[in-house]
């Protein structure tokens, strides 16, 4: 995996790996991530649906409770294809301004 961190944000992605090894190595990474708000690049990711970005659903849970964000990045699935406790943005640009906007509401208390 590779990490790009910046400030409280670190950006994660692989190259030429599958989803399913992709997020097993997310998973045993994560409490090195845990304080950190997330972006998940999965641009290398060709053939991903909407049930691929469903496989993330407990890890964004999990680390949306801990009050930080997590956001997917991917232009092969859109926000209205996936549930609500699913953030998932078209570019890397968006997810930190989605994370800059949710950190706004948690220091005013929302």
């Amino acid at each position: 995996m590779i990490f790009n961190k910046d400030g409280t944000i670190t950006t994660v992605y692989q190259e030429k790996i599958s989803l399913t090894t992709f997020l097993k190595n997310l998973n045993e990474g994560y409490p090195k991530l845990q304080n950190d708000n997330l972006i998940l690049n999965l641009f290398t990711f060709n053939d991903l649906t909407a049930g691929d970005v469903l496989e993330f659903l407990n890890i964004s849970n999990t680390h949306r409770s801990r009050g930080k964000s997590f956001v997917i990045v991917t232009d092969k699935v859109t926000y209205e294809e996936t549930p609500e406790e699913i953030i998932v943005a078209p570019t890397l640009q968006e997810a930190r301004d989605i994370i800059e906007m949710e950190e706004i509401e948690r220091d005013l208390g929302f």
